[in-house]
């Protein structure tokens, strides 16, 4: 089975070609000039390319089975507007387009839980068969929502779409340091002092890129499927990170209603020391809203799988400790090195 990857150094996307190559597939993937490929090229014959060039993209993707579209951007600021539209939404038309041109099998699109509409808390939300950016939340959610529909729109159309919507991604092999893993290395480093209510449903990284691949093998034309995993409060997250690095916990909680007001200064303080932003005014609101997405679907007709989420967050607190903590100096640093060097 020829399959072509796009987004293919992602946290998802790197984890995806390992996996597609486990099982026997034949892989292709997209990359973008700068982009670091020792963690796919022996998985994966690589192409150097942008999905914002149309004939970029029909060269690449003739006698292909199987498109598996993850390049995008996830940004939980409130800036890069242009960007996002441009990337999120104008690089999954050119995909969606090259891919009728070039007769393609099959699509698989990696969309997101946040372009399904919000459901008031208590109330467990899960696929739909509509999107609009008008019905949800922050310029990642729009986009995707935007994009996610124009895919949706083919199912009648030669091309086999299929949608997948991940929750939030946790889990090792984090080669760009995603706004998960810098949580863990802002505790890890002792830069996290307080805490917010709210939680967030997360899904570890290996199970949705067997998700995506049992999308390709089981999922039905024109539908969708939630990869979701398992619910936590935020304490109940940097409590587990705390005593996997033997830090103290975190005891201090922010007034929700303050943090959300200081939200947009917390952003420009982001900017300045050039670290990925962790209290946004988008993802404030998002901890606290509902996060009950089912995930029963993707069981019932692909064979999606969860682990525990303890298992992921050990393996992600492993995987920061050996990639990034040793780039960071803090009173923790060789502390912390040492007590995973021990235990591995």
């Amino acid at each position: 089975m020829k399959c072509i990857v796009t987004g293919a150094t992602g946290h998802i996307g790197n984890v995806l070609v390992r996996d597609l190559y486990d099982h026997g597939y034949e892989v292709t993937a997209i990359v973008l000039p700068k982009d670091d490929v020792h963690i796919i090229e022996a998985y994966a014959d690589i192409v150097i390319g942008n999905i914002l060039d149309q004939a970029f993209l029909e060269r690449v993707l003739r006698d292909t089975d199987v498109v598996f579209h993850l390049a995008g951007i996830v940004e939980i600021g409130s800036g890069k507007k242009k960007v996002i539209e441009k990337v999120n939404v104008g690089g999954t038309k050119n995909v969606v387009d090259a891919c009728l041109k070039n007769k393609v099998k099959r699509l698989v699109y990696t969309s997101s839980v946040h372009a399904i509409p919000q459901l008031p808390k208590g109330q467990t939300m899960t696929e739909v068969d509509h999107f609009d950016a008008k019905s949800v939340d922050g310029l990642y959610a729009k986009s995707k929502a935007t994009a996610t529909q124009y895919v949706l729109d083919q199912k009648d159309s030669e091309l086999d779409v299929i949608i997948v919507h991940p929750a939030g991604v946790i889990g090792p092999n984090d080669y760009k340091l995603s706004n998960v893993s810098q949580v863990f290395l802002d505790l890890l480093c002792g830069r996290l002092g307080a805490y917010l209510r709210g939680g967030y449903n997360f899904v570890d990284v290996r199970d949705v890129a067997a998700g995506i691949r049992l999308a390709a093998e089981k999922g039905r034309r024109g539908e969708c499927y939630i990869l979701s995993g398992h619910e936590i409060s935020v304490k109940e997250l940097l409590d587990e990170i705390a005593v996997l690095g033997n830090v103290p916990k975190v005891r201090t909680k922010l007034s929700y209603w303050f943090i959300l007001a200081m939200s947009y200064f917390a952003e420009l303080y982001y900017f300045i020391v050039k670290r990925k932003p962790l209290f946004t005014h988008y993802s404030i609101i998002v901890l606290d809203s509902n996060f009950q997405f089912s995930n029963e679907k993707a069981k019932r007709e692909l064979g999606f799988q969860t682990r525990d989420i303890k298992e992921s967050i050990k393996d992600t607190f492993e995987f920061a400790v050996a990639n990034y903590l040793e780039k960071h100096g803090n009173k923790y640093r060789r502390k912390l090195v040492k007590k995973a060097k021990n235990d591995a």
